[in-house]
């Protein structure tokens, strides 16, 4: 890459549940220097709790708290830029009701327990075409949270872009790369996964399909952009996947 500093859209942050998280989480953002980030709720529970389901199962089924994204949202200057967490055990309707007022939607089987392939994740899929949001999901190895059910899920619902967050399954899930490859409607969010991840994941989906992610502020984001500097990507795809493709995504200007 050259030396000249590129803008970063930071594709995957979370809020969590205090009141000087969005203050810290810009602090943070410019430290780090990223110009914008899509956050979801955080902090839907103690992140042991979490790590215990995600090993042997478990769920909840409370709402997010997506009112305080919000307006973190609406008072960061346009940085900040809300997905609504959607809740499977809630009817679809209330996620329409807000759609308006967010830019996507993140469903976690890992939070809520309700499976890429039940039909309630089905009908917040059609909510989401609707209103024409993109769908952030982390898929699990167990069954009807695999990749391939996202692939599945993807397939049903072709007008509906899908991001595969964390780059998949563990932190080398290149098979995960080799499964959404057959569909262009899902794109790769690189959160997690090792450096031969985002470079495989470029080099088999393109530029084009792959967004920077942190999961800020778990996960310090320098850590996540120096994987990418290491990747051996480059400049126009750096740009493609640091800044526009998270832009045409949203809908928003580069």
């Amino acid at each position: 890459m050259t030396g000249v500093r590129p803008r970063v859209f930071d594709f995957h942050v979370r809020l969590a549940p205090v009141p000087a998280a969005p203050a810290r989480l810009l602090e943070l953002m410019d430290a780090c220097g990223i110009d914008r980030a899509v956050v979801c709720a955080g902090g839907t529970m103690p992140l042991a709790r979490l790590s215990r389901f995600l090993v042997e199962g478990g769920h909840i089924e409370t709402d997010a708290d997506n009112d305080a994204v919000l307006i973190a949202c609406s008072e960061s200057g346009g940085r900040l830029v809300p997905f609504f967490f959607a809740n499977p055990h809630r009817p679809p309707e209330i996620y329409r009701d807000r759609a308006a007022e967010f830019r996507g939607v993140e469903i976690s089987p890992a939070v809520h327990g309700v499976p890429l392939d039940d039909p309630r994740t089905a009908r917040l899929a059609e909510v989401a075409c609707e209103a024409g949001h993109s769908v952030y999901t982390v898929c699990l190895d167990r069954p009807g949270s695999r990749v391939a059910d996202l692939v599945a899920l993807a397939a049903a619902h072709p007008e509906v872009t899908f991001v595969l967050g964390h780059a998949g399954i563990g932190n080398i899930d290149l098979y995960a790369i080799e499964l959404i490859a057959r569909r262009e409607n899902i794109l790769l969010e690189t959160s997690g996964g090792y450096t031969c991840v985002a470079r495989a994941a470029v080099e088999q989906l393109g530029g084009d399909r792959v967004l920077f992610g942190s999961e800020a502020p778990i996960q310090h984001p320098d850590v996540e952009l120096t994987k990418l500097r290491h990747a051996g990507i480059g400049d126009d795809d750096w740009q493609k996947i640091a800044w526009r493709n998270a832009c045409r995504l949203l809908g928003m200007e580069w």
